[in-house]
């Protein structure tokens, strides 16, 4: 589902038969309506022979979603030689295999409920991965947030087309570059992890925003990529911030036209722009952000 948009590499495709599905309704004036509603399915995550977890998903860009899922967990080392993703549409299940033994039922253990949407799951010793990580000083421009918020709440997408969706994208400088949807925040986050595993891309130079809430796994999957920015219109958490502070990434929120509120990492942002030049955001992008 490549996006017509040149200026993508990646953006959804809201038109996508699967995605979507017509559900008959009334209105607050008993009305009958037809609406589109987001598809939900079960993706099942295999590393080699082991059955490691069951997601719900839109579906779209499996392969990505299971190897970011596990690179996120610390389930893929840096330098592990993936020699195959396969995946049973039939079956709804992905197979990541790799050319080392791996064992995880230790990890398994210890995996906790999030408060993500579609139930994010993080296991217990995700946080190892943090320690002694460094996030390269970039600089931030605040015309990049200002331009990458407009971009990206005006590219049309499911999140538009239904709601009861959470989108995440990827960005350099003012360019969005992989723009990823699902269910849950940490599985878009994840299907992008997975791309740029795939890729071979860094994330040294990156942006990630997020329509979700900037909580503790969101900035713990963000520091894991190497991704030294973390921007979203929404909130943030108490413990997302600590988090954020101590690995020093930059934390941006409540991005709503000219407004923007930073609280962790403020050290990188340059402000070339005056905040009374920017345009107000769109009613419709209001709105939308309130369901």
């Amino acid at each position: 589902m490549q996006s017509d948009d040149s200026n993508y590499l990646i953006a959804p495709d809201p038109a996508a038969p699967r995605l979507t599905r017509a559900v008959q309704g009334v209105d607050h004036e008993g009305r009958a309506i037809d609406i589109n509603v987001v598809e939900e399915r079960p993706l099942t995550i295999y590393l080699n022979s082991q059955e490691i977890v069951t997601a719900m998903t839109i579906g779209d860009y499996p392969e990505y979603l299971a190897l970011g899922f596990l690179k996120n967990q610390g389930m893929l080392a840096s330098g592990e030689e993936v020699t195959g993703v396969d995946y049973d549409e039939e079956l709804e299940v992905v197979v990541v295999r790799t050319a080392s033994q791996t064992t995880y039922e230790d990890k398994l253990k210890k995996k906790t409920r999030t408060s993500g949407c579609a139930v994010g799951t993080v296991f217990g010793d995700m946080m190892e991965g943090l320690e002694g990580l460094t996030l390269p000083a970039t600089e931030v421009r605040t015309s990049w947030l200002y331009a990458l918020a407009h971009r990206i709440n005006t590219t049309p997408s499911l999140y538009l087309e239904a709601g009861a969706i959470h989108g995440s994208v990827l960005c350099q400088g003012d360019r969005p570059l992989v723009y990823m949807e699902d269910v849950g925040r940490h599985n878009a986050v994840d299907k992008i992890a997975g791309w740029m595993v795939s890729e071979g891309v860094s994330g040294d130079d990156k942006i990630l925003y997020t329509t979700g809430r900037l909580t503790s796994e969101m900035v713990i999957k963000t520091a894991l990529m190497g991704i030294p920015v973390l921007a979203s219109r929404s909130g943030f958490t108490a413990w997302g911030v600590e988090i954020a502070r101590q690995v020093g990434l930059t934390c941006v929120g409540r991005m709503r036209g000219r407004r923007f509120v930073c609280l962790s990492g403020a050290e990188r942002l340059h402000w070339d722009v005056d905040p009374a030049s920017v345009a107000e955001e769109d009613r419709k992008h209001r709105r939308k952000s309130a369901e």
